[in-house]
C-alpha cells in the first residue's frame, strides 16, 4: 500500500488506517479477542501500518490492538487517546496535567509497548488551557514514551495555540462526502501550519457503504440509535445518496465504500482516513480504495451529485455536538 506523511515531523503511515473502536465500542457488542487479532493482522498483511484506539473505548481494545502488533510493533504506527475523566465519555471532559500522564502510562501498559506513536487529546478540555495540554505531552515526547501530538476534533483556534508549544502532527475528525464541514476553517488551517488530517468515519458511520437502509435494526447498545442522521425518516431521505454513490461506483466496477474513500483520499496527499470494521470481508473491501485514483471529473460528478440532495439530520445529538469545535 502507498505511504502518506502526517505532520511536518514526517511520521510516515500507510494511505488508509484502521480505525479498532468499532471491536469494541459504540457498534454493539465487542467481538472476541481472536477475531480481533485475526483482523488487525489481516490488515497489517494488506499493507496498513496506521491503528488507531483510545482510552475511553476501554481496556480492552487497547489491549487487543497491543496484543495483535505484538510481532511487528516496531513496524507500525499506533494511535490512542486521552482526555476523558476515568476514561468515561459520559463523565465529561479531563485533560489535566495529571490525568494525561495517568492514561499515557496505562496506556503504554495496555498496547504492551514502550512509546506512543501518536497520542491525541480526544476532545478539548476547556477547563485545561491547551497550552498547559500540549506542554505536558511536549514532557512525554521528551521522556520519550509518545512520539508524536495529535488533537482530535479541535477549532481553529485551539489547533493554533497547541500548534505554538508543541508541534501538532495530525488532526482527527470527522470528514466524508456526507460531513464537509472541516472544508470551510480547518482543512485550510492544517494546510497552512503543515499538520495531516486523519478523517474518522470516513463512510458515514456504516451508511456510505450501502449496507443500511430504513429497514436496519441497530443492537440496543449502537451508537447510531441515538443520532439524528440514523432516525428513521432521515435515514428514508439519505438513502439517494447511497444510489447515487452506487451508480458511480458501478461505472468503476467498484463499491460505493470505496469510492467514498477513493474521494477522501483525492482531496489532499496529507490525508489518511481510518475507516473501521468488525469483518474481514469488509476490511478488504475497504482496503482496495487505497488503489483506486479517481478522476477530477469523477470527484467533481461526485460533488455536484451530493450537493444537489442535502444531507438530513445532525451528525451528532446536541450534548455530543457541544463538545466539538472548541
Amino acid at each position: 500500500m502507498n505511504k502518506r506523511i502526517l505532520g511536518k515531523d514526517g511520521l510516515e503511515v500507510s494511505a488508509l488506517g484502521l480505525g479498532c473502536m468499532g471491536l469494541s465500542f459504540g457498534y454493539g457488542p465487542a467481538v472476541s479477542k481472536e477475531d480481533g487479532i485475526r483482523l488487525i493482522r489481516a490488515a497489517y498483511d494488506a499493507g496498513v501500518t496506521f491503528f488507531d484506539t483510545a482510552e475511553a473505548y476501554g481496556q480492552f481494545n487497547e489491549e487487543l490492538l497491543g496484543a495483535a502488533v505484538a510481532p511487528f510493533r516496531e513496524k507500525v504506527v499506533l494511535a490512542t487517546k486521552f482526555g476523558f475523566k476515568n476514561g468515561l465519555t459520559a463523565q465529561g471532559m479531563d485533560s489535566s496535567p495529571a490525568s494525561i500522564r495517568k492514561v499515557a502510562e496505562q496506556s503504554l501498559k495496555n498496547l504492551g509497548t514502550d512509546h506512543i506513536d501518536l497520542f491525541y487529546q480526544h476532545r478539548v478540555d476547556t477547563n485545561t488551557p491547551i497550552e498547559e495540554v500540549a506542554g505536558t505531552v511536549q514532557d512525554l515526547i521528551r521522556e520519550g514514551k509518545v512520539r508524536h501530538f495529535g488533537l482530535s476534533e479541535a477549532g481553529a483556534q485551539t489547533i493554533r495555540k497547541a500548534h505554538a508549544v508543541q508541534p501538532v502532527t495530525a488532526l482527527q475528525s470527522e470528514y466524508s462526502i456526507w460531513w464537509r464541514e472541516p472544508e470551510g476553517e480547518i482543512l485550510p488551517t492544517l494546510e497552512e501550519l503543515g499538520i495531516g488530517f486523519v478523517p474518522f468515519s470516513p463512510l458515514g458511520k456504516g451508511f456510505l457503504t450501502g449496507a443500511i437502509n430504513v429497514d436496519t435494526e441497530f443492537d440496543k447498545t449502537d451508537f447510531r440509535n441515538v443520532v439524528p442522521r440514523f432516525a428513521e425518516e432521515n435515514r428514508r431521505a439519505n438513502v439517494r445518496l447511497v444510489d447515487l454513490l452506487k451508480g458511480i461506483a458501478a461505472k468503476r466496477d467498484a463499491t460505493p465504500a470505496q469510492i467514498a474513500l477513493g474521494w477522501l483520499l483525492y482531496q489532499k496527499p496529507w490525508i489518511v482516513p481510518i475507516p473501521g470494521t468488525t469483518k474481514l470481508h469488509r476490511l478488504q473491501e475497504n482496503l482496495g480504495a487505497a488503489s483506486m485514483i479517481l478522476t477530477a471529473s469523477e470527484v467533481n460528478e461526485i460533488d455536484a451529485a451530493f450537493k444537489a440532495i442535502p444531507v438530513q439530520g445532525a451528525r451528532y445529538p446536541q450534548q455530543l455536538q457541544n463538545r466539538v469545535g472548541k
